[in-house]
C-alpha cells in the first residue's frame, strides 16, 4: 500500500505546474544575508538556506501527495493545508490549521503535534514526514510522540507513517517498522528562490485547483477527546497511588501508560527538597527551592530520572545525565508546554508525593530492573 510513483520519486512537475510558488515562505533572514554578501558557504548563509530548502521540498511534495491521493483507490480521506484550505486559525483539542497553514494539534493554550500531510485509507491513518535531512537519527526521535498522539485521538486507525527523503540519506533501515519510505532523486529549490528574488521577471501558471471528495479540511475530523492535564494527573496519582510502593511498576508497565509516555515523552513521579537533592546531584541551588522528578523516555525505551528546577512562573532548568552519566543543565523555552506542565503538576501534588535521595536511589534500581527484564524478554522473543 502507498507505493511511490516515478513522478514522485523523479521529482517530475507535470501535475503540480508552479503550484510550489503560491506558498508563504520564511525567506527574510535568508535575503539580510544575500544582500550583505555573506557567501555561500559560510555557515550562517548554509544553516539559512537549509531551512528554506527543506520547506520548499515539504510544500513540493504536499503539491506532489496532492495529485497522488485522488486517484489511489485505497485512500479515502486526505487533509488540505497551506493555500489549498479555508481555514487558519488553530482550535483547542482537535486538530485545525495554525496560522502558519499547518496542520496542528493543540491543547488550550499549546501546540503539541504538526504533522506534514494527514492520508486516511479504511482502517489506516498515516502521518508524512518529508525532510531533507542527512541522518534519520533525530527524525525518529519525533515519530513516537507522533504517533502516540494519533492512536490516542483516532483509535480506530492502525497508525503508521509515511517517510519521503532524498537520496543519499542514512539510517533509513533503522526506522520503525510502521515507516513507509520514499526516496526520491536530489532536491534543488533554485526555481523557487529565483522567483523570490524577482516574481516578475517570471511568467507564473496560474494555480492548479485538484477537487475531490477525499480532500479535507482538517477541523472536519471527529476525534476522541483527550485531555492532556488531566491525564497527566492521572499518571503521577497512579504511579503513587499505592502508599506502600515508591511507584507503581505495574501502572508504568502497562501499554495504554506506555503509549501516553510515548506522547509527553516525560510524566511526573513527585518532589525533593534542595537539601535531599544535592545528595543526589551536585548542583548549587537555594535552599528553600523545590525540585521536580520525571520519568522520561528515551529512544531505546529506557525509563530515567530527570530534574526540574522552577525558580518562578517562567523560569525553569531541565537537569539530565547523557549515556555517558555527565550533567546537562537546560533553561526551558518560558513559553513552552513543559514550563505549564510542571507549574500544572505543583500545584497537585502535596507531601505525600516527597522523595527522598535513599528513593531515589531505589527507583534507579527500579527503572533499571526492568528494563533490563524487557530486553530479555525481547531476545528470547526474537
Amino acid at each position: 500500500m502507498l507505493e511511490a510513483t516515478q513522478s514522485i520519486l523523479n521529482l517530475l512537475e507535470d501535475d503540480i505546474d508552479d503550484n510550489v510558488l503560491y506558498y508563504d515562505y520564511n525567506i527574510r533572514h535568508l535575503f539580510s544575508l544575500i544582500k550583505e554578501g555573506v557567501p555561500e558557504d559560510d555557515n550562517r548563509y548554509l544553516s539559512s538556506f537549509r531551512s528554506f530548502e527543506g520547506e520548499v521540498f515539504e510544500n513540493y511534495m504536499y503539491e506532489k501527495l496532492l495529485a497522488y491521493v485522488v486517484v489511489q483507490d485505497e485512500i479515502e480521506k486526505f487533509v488540505l493545508k497551506g493555500h489549498h484550505q479555508s481555514k487558519d486559525k488553530a482550535l483547542a483539542n482537535t486538530l485545525s490549521i495554525s496560522e502558519k497553514a499547518q496542520i496542528v494539534y493543540r491543547t488550550k493554550s499549546r501546540e503539541i503535534g504538526e504533522f506534514d500531510a494527514l492520508i486516511f485509507t479504511k482502517t489506516e491513518l498515516y502521518f508524512v514526514e518529508m525532510t531533507l535531512v542527512k541522518s534519520v537519527l533525530k527524525l525518529k526521535k519525533r515519530l513516537r510522540k507522533k504517533k502516540a498522539l494519533l492512536e490516542t485521538i483516532f483509535p480506530q486507525y492502525v497508525v503508521k507513517s509515511l517517510i519521503i527523503l532524498n537520496e543519499g540519506v542514512s539510517g533509513v533501515k533503522q526506522l520503525p517498522d510502521y515507516c513507509k519510505v520514499w526516496i526520491t532523486k536530489p532536491f534543488s529549490s533554485q526555481k523557487v528562490l529565483d522567483y523570490l528574488k524577482d516574481p516578475k521577471a517570471y511568467d507564473k501558471k496560474p494555480k492548479k485547483v485538484i477537487e475531490s471528495k477525499k480532500l479535507i479540511e482538517a477541523e472536519s475530523l471527529r476525534v476522541t477527546p483527550f485531555k492532556y492535564y488531566n491525564i497527566l494527573s492521572w499518571i503521577t496519582k497512579s504511579l503513587r497511588q499505592n502508599r506502600g510502593q515508591l511507584i507503581n511498576m505495574r501502572f508504568l508497565n502497562e501499554p495504554l501508560t506506555q503509549r501516553y509516555h510515548d506522547l509527553y515523552t516525560k510524566v511526573y513521579l513527585g518532589y525533593m527538597s534542595a537539601s535531599e537533592f544535592k545528595k543526589v546531584v551536585s548542583l548549587d541551588i537555594k535552599e528553600d527551592q523545590q525540585v521536580i522528578v520525571a520519568l522520561e523516555k528515551k529512544h531505546s525505551d529506557e525509563i530515567v530520572l530527570t530534574y526540574y528546577v522552577q525558580y518562578s512562573r517562567k523560569k525553569l532548568d531541565y537537569i539530565s545525565f547523557n549515556d555517558e552519566g555527565v550533567l546537562s543543565v537546560e533553561r526551558k523555552d518560558p513559553f513552552g508546554i513543559t514550563v505549564t506542565e510542571v507549574y500544572h503538576i505543583t500545584k497537585m501534588m502535596d507531601q505525600n508525593y516527597e522523595l527522598s535521595a535513599n528513593n531515589i536511589k531505589t527507583i534507579k534500581k527500579l527503572l533499571s530492573e526492568s528494563f533490563k527484564q524487557s530486553l530479555h524478554q525481547e531476545n528470547t522473543y526474537t
